[in-house]
């Protein structure tokens, strides 16, 4: 409990710079009193806890595969960061004599969940087993609603535990500066089970898990496959603006809503206009080939034709911030994507990875660097403190800086091409207005079929 009193606001802050936005819909179910039981999806592993940790106010143990606990550093931050062993079977070893160890040691974890719970406690688990950077729902195991069933059969079902599902959904589960939706479903009492545990107790449990799924599931963007996720990604990046105009830039509510109907439309076009649909996809490749071919972007499209002077201007006033914000993190910035790329291959342990990395490399850095400062060149704890007031603020600078020059960049590409071949610029007007048509029109065949 210490480690995580000790650590959490730290974890806070890391988190808030490591994402763009990280958003709460229904915060106040997050802030419910206990006895909880959280219960979410896992496409992220460590960061997924964590996004929970931050923004519930109470303490939360979380339950965690055994293996993580083989090590005995690694099972001492665990212990002490609130964790409790869960005992797969995919983690045991062969024969009946494991399984037997297993059952019991998942017996004693049961015991600890009953006796956390009974002091009112939070206790978050993910039931899908296992962390899957995909955007998809894996089949839920029982554990959850067993765990929820067993503390509130000690009460005879009056201990007045609820189950909440947090469903999250990540924009861009491996990329610094990404956005992050927690979606957060309506509580679960347990006790309304109480009449179902009495008559089958894994009948019970396997209601209560359905419930858990659906709640879950209605709250996610699920895709059937990687080929189906990256198509709409695609759609998602390019004609987002164009397909949801009224996006409201105060909420992610708005492009998690896109992201739902896109892929409940993608099934339906398929079985009503499959050779529209075929096509569409290949125009849109084609499409996608084309301004990968100029090294344009579709938002520039948009801006070819506006003034870029005062744009340029601000770049010009701007590149010595840049400059120095750049020779003040460049290193501490790019070294935990260098140390994520070369630790893992997996998608979601890239995040986890950066963040605790970066956790290390920006204190160190800037501890480093402000040594330096007061020992060599300031010799004053005043400019000193400016100094390191700078760091931060210009680091940010300097990243947007850098996304503000490349789209100035290819807006210059864009004006440059159609002034020098006005027929291709055109052309690729023209493919982008047919394919923005066509998937309005599919949208609204669909919204009315529904």
């Amino acid at each position: 409990m210490l480690f995580y009193t000790v650590m959490k606001p730290l974890v806070q802050v890391a988190l808030r710079v490591f994402f763009r936005r990280i958003e709460v819909r229904h915060p106040e179910r997050l802030q419910l009193p206990g006895p909880l039981l959280l219960a979410g999806n896992h496409p992220n592993t460590l960061m997924d806890p964590l996004l929970a940790a931050v923004n519930r106010r109470q303490p939360i143990a979380f339950l965690a595969k055994s293996t993580f606990f083989k090590n005995p550093i690694v099972r001492a931050i665990m212990e002490s960061g609130n964790s409790i062993p869960i005992y797969r079977a995919q983690d045991a070893g062969p024969g009946p004599q494991s399984n037997e160890q297993r059952a019991a040691q998942n017996e004693a974890t049961f015991g600890r969940c009953y006796d956390y719970l009974d002091k009112g406690g939070t206790i978050m688990i993910f039931p899908e087993g296992t962390s899957v950077s995909e955007r998809r729902l894996r089949p839920l195991k029982t554990g959850a609603a067993r765990i929820a069933l067993g503390a509130e059969a000690r009460h005879n079902f009056t201990l007045g535990l609820l189950v909440v599902p947090v469903a999250t959904n990540y924009f861009d589960p491996s990329k610094f500066r990404s956005d992050v939706l927690l979606n957060v479903a309506p509580p679960i009492v347990v006790a309304d089970y109480a009449a179902a545990y009495a008559q089958d107790p894994d009948e019970a449990a396997d209601q209560l898990t359905e419930v858990i799924r659906v709640a879950l599931e209605h709250r996610l963007v699920i895709t059937r496959d990687a080929a189906e996720d990256t198509f709409v990604q695609q759609i998602e990046r390019v004609f987002g603006d164009h397909l949801n105009p009224d996006d409201d830039p105060n909420t992610l509510y708005d492009n998690f809503q896109l992201s739902r109907t896109l892929l409940q439309a993608l099934p339906w076009a398929e079985q009503h206009f499959p050779e529209r649909l075929t096509t569409a996809r290949e125009q849109f490749q084609t499409y996608l080939a084309d301004l990968q071919r100029y090294g344009l972007s579709d938002r520039a499209l948009d801006g070819q034709r506006r003034g870029s002077v005062a744009g340029l201007v601000n770049l010009f006033l701007g590149a010595p911030i840049w400059l120095y914000g750049v020779l003040n993190n460049y290193l501490p910035y790019i070294l935990p994507s260098a140390v994520a790329k070369r630790a893992t291959k997996e998608a979601e342990f890239v995040a986890p990875i950066m963040l605790v990395v970066g956790m290390i490399t920006f204190p160190l850095a800037y501890t480093l660097q402000v040594a330096a400062v007061q020992h060599w060149l300031t010799h004053d704890w005043r400019l000193t403190a400016l100094y390191v007031l700078s760091l931060p603020f210009t680091g940010f600078y300097a990243l947007g800086y850098w996304n503000s020059l490349s789209d100035r960049l290819r807006r210059l590409r864009a004006a440059r091409l159609f002034r020098r071949a006005p027929a291709v610029g055109k052309g690729l007007l023209r493919q982008r207005a047919a394919l923005v048509a066509e998937l309005e029109e599919a949208r609204t065949a669909y919204l009315t079929a529904r």
